[in-house]
């Protein structure tokens, strides 16, 4: 089976990956990443050509919502790390402000509306990995709470699993066979619910790993809102990711 492939639709040309999954018997399931990805789900042994007229098939839908990923992207600037630009944290807005100091360590704090960085150096590439590691710290702690939180009223978990950050290109979380959850720091910017919605996500693969019907039946049970945080999680990914 092929790993990867172009799709070719009138003037466009469009690249998917193709990820076999053992647990699919017959349907093959393509999905468009936010950042405009396309990513083709399917049974293992599929021939190249079923998978080929499978793509082709939903070739508009494909070329329509890859259309508009790229449409978002193009109103993002990147981050100049400079006051007065607006930061994101817990999906709420700040203005960052940048103080001089003649000395001392490099301090972070929220106060009113504004993100406060005090540093002896206000050159962004100095600001820059001080807010990240800001934003770590952050993350770390509150992913750790919320775990610890979800895992006590879950009942198919006896025990708050192991977790880690990571930085993911197209995910915001994932969870290992061994059962080790992984988060992308950068969650930490978007609302609580969307937060509570990945968290229970990668919970819930504790019970399924897979995305079955049973999955999300699981995730409709204890968070019967969850597509509307999805929907919101989808519509920021390229502001969340800026950096």
């Amino acid at each position: 089976m092929m790993t990867h492939g172009t799709l070719r639709y009138g003037d466009a040309t469009v690249p998917y990956q193709v990820n076999p999954d053992p647990k699919r018997t017959s349907r093959i399931a393509i999905h468009v990443e936010p950042d405009g990805t396309v990513v083709v789900e399917a049974p293992l042994g599929q021939s190249d050509d079923v998978l080929r007229k499978a793509v082709q098939r939903r070739a508009r839908w494909i070329i329509t919502h890859v259309n508009e990923a790229f449409d978002r992207y193009k109103h993002v600037s990147t981050k100049q790390y400079v006051s007065g630009e607006e930061v994101l944290y817990l999906g709420r807005r700040y203005m960052l402000r940048v103080e001089e100091q003649a000395n001392g360590k490099p301090s972070v704090k929220l106060k009113g509306n504004k993100l406060i960085v005090a540093t002896n150096n206000a050159d962004a590439n100095m600001v820059k990995p001080i807010v990240r590691a800001w934003y770590r710290t952050k993350a770390r702690d509150y992913f750790a709470r919320l775990i610890d939180e979800k895992s006590r009223l879950l009942p198919w978990i006896k025990k708050s699993p192991p977790f880690r950050q990571q930085e993911m290109k197209r995910q915001w979380g994932s969870c290992s066979p061994n059962g080790s959850i992984l988060l992308n720091p950068h969650l930490i910017k978007a609302p609580r619910p969307c937060i509570e919605y990945v968290v229970l996500h990668e919970l819930a693969h504790l019970k399924h790993h897979d995305h079955s019907p049973e999955f999300f039946r699981l995730i409709d049970n204890h968070l019967p809102r969850w597509r509307q945080s999805k929907g919101i999680l989808d519509n920021m990914v390229e502001v969340l990711h800026m950096e």
